[in-house]
């Protein structure tokens, strides 16, 4: 092949399509460095196979397509969600912790790391604001980034905080009076034969269906109408979550509570967080009225979740139980020129269980308050049935004024002539429902 004869190819396959690319390099190699011309070799891709094709026919040169470039696209990342979060703070035993809005464990739950909180000087029951971050795929919860305050302290003011263990406890010297409404006998009663004061540890000895739980609603609403002031807690222990929602809607506070068909290890977790969350606020010097239902629950409760000791007391109770039932009970107390912690605590009596009457008999001692419901006037349907005699307070007189005391010791001594004890309940009840306060309730027994 000529010279002329190449050139012409090429024009040939340029007039058909411009934008390809003719490989005829091995063409114009052969016709610069030869000067016999011989016919280029040339590739062929046909079906996808390539092959070679016959010198002397002269086939149109593979055109090579020049490949389109692929811009990619930026994947813009979802940005980071950010919400404001407070919630109470639970330290695991590995040193991290978990801030839950809900005292329980829940699906908002921010991780707080172990840095943090030695860096801050964290404890349980902590109130933790701060700004978390929500899970990436792969991740469970959401994550602490910032905390701005610690139970409503700035930073440095909250670290430096005393221990609930060194504050000094004392009697209780100042009344919570719990009277609101004078149809609401319950709470009159209270407040002048069973006085409570201000980091009162009272235990409420009840039968079943004596209306403890009645009992327990009527005390935190006196507290509420007279001490908007007053942190006010309700610790339910075990109970049925019909009575969770009705404490709930009643209580105009705080609630933390657990059912009967939650683990053992759940009950005494949501206690213990609630203890906790109390020592933090008396640390601060505030004064916290606590509810709780009920001591014998909790006691059951560590019970079955502690580890056995090896020793089984009556109706098969391991006596370690009592320790943290004892240490949860015995928080309350009233602090030397600071705040208070009082706890009104239910235990249960004539169940026929031999573990409940060792429970009672155990923590029998452990209060300075208490207040016995009957069973017979439970019966005959009086409410509140209080055995009057039987109840009390330790170190009443730093508690009621002289006159009023004086009063109180004498009518108890005239009711105890009485052949019938109940009866002592049913008049005082007629008699509170014929005045408007205490004050004239006691001015017109004074009289007699």
């Amino acid at each position: 092949m000529k010279t002329d004869e190449v050139v012409a190819v090429s024009a040939v396959v340029n007039s058909e399509d411009k934008d390809t690319k003719v490989v005829s390099d091995l063409a114009k190699s052969s016709v610069e460095t030869k000067p016999e011309v011989v016919a280029p070799v040339v590739v062929e891709a046909t079906n996808n196979r390539v092959g070679i094709v016959n010198p002397k026919k002269v086939n149109p040169p593979i055109v090579v397509e020049t490949p389109k470039t692929v811009i990619p696209t930026k994947i813009e990342s979802n940005p980071v969600k950010l919400e404001m979060i407070t919630g109470v703070l639970e330290i695991m035993q590995d040193g991290q912790g978990f801030v839950r809005p809900k005292f329980n464990p829940g699906y908002k739950d921010a991780v707080i790391g172990s840095m943090q909180v030695r860096k801050y000087g964290l404890r349980v029951g902590d109130m933790v604001t701060g700004v978390a971050k929500a899970p990436k795929d792969g991740e469970k919860y959401w994550g602490l980034v910032r905390i701005d305050k610690i139970n409503g302290l700035e930073l440095a003011a909250a670290q430096n905080r005393v221990e609930f263990k060194d504050l000094v406890p004392i009697y209780p010297i100042k009344k919570v009076s719990l009277e609101f409404d004078k149809s609401v006998a319950s709470t009159r009663i209270i407040d002048i034969f069973c006085p409570i004061g201000f980091g009162q540890r009272g235990m409420i000895v009840s039968p079943p269906k004596a209306g403890k739980t009645t009992l327990l609603k009527e005390i935190a609403a006196g507290v509420a109408a007279n001490y908007p002031e007053i942190h006010l807690m309700a610790v339910l222990v075990g109970e049925r979550p019909e009575e969770v929602t009705d404490m709930q809607r009643f209580i105009k506070g705080e609630v933390i509570a657990s059912h009967f068909d939650q683990k053992p290890e759940e009950q005494t977790r949501a206690a213990e967080i609630a203890i906790e969350r109390a020592k933090r606020l008396v640390e601060m010097g505030k004064d916290v009225f606590m509810v709780f239902d009920s001591i014998t629950r909790l006691a059951r409760a560590y019970n079955l979740a502690i580890p056995t000791s090896g020793r089984t007391l009556s109706g098969g109770f391991d006596p370690a139980a009592l320790y943290p039932s004892k240490k949860f009970f015995g928080a309350a107390r009233k602090i030397e020129n600071g705040g208070s912690l009082t706890i009104i605590g239910t235990a249960l009596v004539d169940t026929g269980s031999k573990m409940d009457e060792l429970i009672f008999e155990e923590f029998k001692g452990t209060g300075n308050m208490e207040l016995r419901l009957e069973r017979k006037l439970a019966e005959r349907r009086i409410f509140p049935s209080f055995d009057i005699l039987k109840s009390g307070t330790r170190k009443e007189e730093l508690l009621l004024p002289a006159e009023t005391l004086s009063r109180v010791m004498a009518m108890r001594r005239m009711f105890d002539n009485l052949e019938e004890k109940d009866q002592m309940t049913e008049l005082i009840i007629d008699q509170m429902n014929k005045t408007d306060n205490n004050e004239d309730f006691l001015k017109k027994v004074g009289k007699r």
